[in-house]
């Protein structure tokens, strides 16, 4: 998936567990883990919001765009 969740680099830097953070954002660690790792399909305004404020950083800080390798469809033709 091209968009990656950099949660890790932003616990190290406030030197916060996993549970802590979840905790003070108010969801399970099984869904943090879920966002984490980059399984999640979605994530709520509100939940990046609140990760956002205990952190103490910008959605860019948590959230970052990696263009992948796409293999092109061939065109068609219109009949």
């Amino acid at each position: 998936m091209p968009i990656v969740v950099d949660i890790d680099v932003m616990l190290a830097r406030r030197k916060m567990s996993v549970g802590e953070l979840a905790e003070r954002v108010g969801i399970t660690p099984a869904n943090l883990a879920v966002l984490k790792n980059g399984r999640a399909k979605a994530v709520r305004f509100t939940t990046l919001a609140a990760l956002c404020d205990v952190l103490d950083c910008q959605p860019g800080d948590l959230l970052r765009w990696e263009a992948e390798d796409i293999v092109p469809r061939p065109v068609t033709q219109a009949p």
